[in-house]
């Protein structure tokens, strides 16, 4: 099992979200996390969808680099929302979020999560695909949505767990754990290929 070979290690986990932290939990692995504040997350212009998130998850790895020693093992990992051709972040604030969802609604659109696992010799980075199809919303449920849950912390302005998620997913086509931030069930094989 997974959890006996991880016995050895100090297994991090370098996100604050909470919902990360609650999908690693469901995997049964002792980890503790650990977030370096302030790592900046400009993306190079010339690059789009997936490279996008394999891209950040990379970049913040190498902010991890001093805490790594041979019994330590980092995940780091970075969810977009792509959609006509862009990437849609957080939004800045209220307005941005509504316009996300105005969007969003009655389309479909990509989610891409980058995960990065490193350890003081190795690194293997993977992405995760998800197609999420949302049924045309109103504003007033828009707006309901963005007043109640203030979605600001969340890439595209929704979480699939909230509400929102409830009554706009229509159809998804990857794995549901992904739009939430953590493909775990990749994650779960890529680590024991980690540390076969």
């Amino acid at each position: 099992m997974l959890q006996d070979k991880l016995s050895d290690y100090n297994l991090i986990l370098a996100s604050q979200s909470p919902r990360r932290q609650m999908l690693l939990k469901g995997l049964d692995l002792n980890f503790e996390v650990i977030v370096i504040p302030e790592i900046d997350e400009s993306i190079p212009e010339n690059l789009f969808e997936k490279d996008i998130a394999i891209y950040l998850s990379k970049h913040k790895a190498q902010s991890y680099k001093p805490i790594l020693n041979n019994k330590t093992i980092v995940i780091t990992a970075d969810t977009i929302v792509w959609f006509d051709n862009k990437v849609l972040n957080k939004p800045f604030d209220k307005n941005e979020a509504i316009q996300m969802l105005k969007m969003l609604s009655g389309q479909m659109h990509i989610v891409y999560t980058g995960v990065c696992i490193s350890s003081l010799n190795r690194e293997i980075t993977f992405c995760s695909e998800t197609k999420v199809w949302f049924r045309n919303l109103s504003d007033s449920e828009i707006e309901f949505y963005v007043e109640k849950y203030k979605p600001y912390d969340k890439a595209g302005a929704y979480g699939a767990q909230e509400w929102i998620g409830y009554v706009a997913i229509e159809k998804i086509e990857g794995s549901y754990f992904n739009v939430m931030g953590l493909p775990v069930q990749q994650l779960y094989n890529e680590l024991e290929l980690f540390i076969a």
